[in-house]
């Protein structure tokens, strides 16, 4: 709730401060589905996971744009994405034995900047580029096998699971482990709030006096690890049992919206 009110303010001040300046001025709502990613090299270079293909849906979305001229404007959106990746454990013999989840829930605010063509044309192209905050209201990584040998990963840190016992050929022997949670952000080992980089190219098609419809590819990702300070200093401490290195999180996906213009959208208005 905090960032979604967060969020609103933002959006006021958004704005308060453009509105007075701009050409064409424009309220959406969004919805999306994206192919969520995890990126974690730890993770992708070790031999008891097999990453899945993972999507996820970002069921609601609010923007605020103007166009400062023909060819260029600002738009700050306010997202609710829901976010992850889902690993398969195999073991030696690459067997499915269980599953490692990480379930992430955000708001996003992205403030982007929009490189508009030109023209009076009813369907025009747009690319878009800006920074984004982003809020983890969510964020649970859970993790459940069934007894089996794995491999031993080609790393110096590593430690064997509680009850497992080495078997002196490059594999381990490990009961089964019960759904467990990992780590959770109710235990504050997740960022409350993340810098990342949004970008997208978008199609907009006008489909009235004042309603245009936007399809975008949009992506965005993570500069900073998702994790807090504590977990951190555990990895690098090699406290960590099964944490792993710098994790950064990314989305691409489809993203589709409909507008509301202050004014005529741009092929009504320049029509005869």
């Amino acid at each position: 709730m905090k960032a979604i009110r967060l969020s609103a303010v933002f959006l006021l001040a958004f704005v308060t401060s453009f509105s007075v300046w701009a050409q064409q001025v424009h309220l959406g709502l969004t919805t999306a589905v994206n192919a969520s990613f995890v990126l974690d090299k730890g993770l992708s270079q070790d031999p008891r996971y097999n990453s899945q293909y993972t999507y996820k849906v970002a069921p609601i979305g609010f923007s605020f744009g103007v166009d400062l001229g023909r060819t260029f404007g600002l738009s700050l959106e306010s997202i609710l994405s829901r976010q992850g990746q889902i690993y398969d454990i195999i073991d030696a013999a690459q067997q499915v034995k269980g599953q490692r989840e990480i379930s992430l829930s955000y708001v996003h605010l992205p403030l982007l900047m929009r490189f508009m063509s030109g023209g009076n044309s009813p369907v025009r192209t747009n690319f878009n580029l800006g920074p984004q905050l982003s809020f983890l209201t969510e964020a649970v990584e859970s993790m459940q096998y069934d007894a089996g040998t794995f491999s031993i990963p080609d790393d110096p840190n590593f430690v064997l699971p509680e009850g497992a016992v080495d078997n002196g050929n490059g594999t381990y022997t490990a009961p089964a482990m019960p759904p467990s949670e990992i780590l959770t952000k109710k235990a504050n080992q997740f960022k409350d709030m993340e810098f990342q980089i949004a970008a997208a190219f978008g199609i907009d098609i006008d489909l009235s006096r004042h309603l245009y419809l936007s399809t975008q590819i949009r992506a965005n990702y993570s500069l900073t690890d998702m994790r807090t300070g504590d977990v951190i200093d555990a990895l690098t401490n090699g406290e960590g049992q099964d944490l792993f290195t710098h994790r950064a999180s990314m989305i691409v996906g489809l993203q589709v919206g409909l507008h509301y213009t202050f004014g005529v959208t741009r092929s009504f208005k320049y029509r005869r």
